[in-house]
């Protein structure tokens, strides 16, 4: 479902200038920070980083050809 809201020029020229850099396009920019905030919220003992590698974790276990069985004691 989408649909239409306002957002202040600030926020999305500042989307924008990011999802440039991110290869993003502005709204998938702005789904991504609105994620990123709602994880934190829910999470506020988690740093940002571990947020963010955790997502990048749950993306790159979608693909079987990039998991690799981990090997305990070695």
């Amino acid at each position: 479902m989408s649909i239409a809201i306002k957002l202040s020029d600030e926020l999305a020229q500042d989307a924008k200038l990011y999802a440039n850099v991110t290869h993003r396009s502005v709204p998938k920019q702005i789904e991504y920070w609105s994620r990123i905030g709602k994880l934190a919220e829910e999470n506020p003992d988690l740093p940002f980083s571990f947020i963010q590698e955790t997502l990048l974790a749950i993306e790159e276990s979608k693909n079987p050809a990039t998991l690799t069985e981990y090997q305990f004691g070695n």
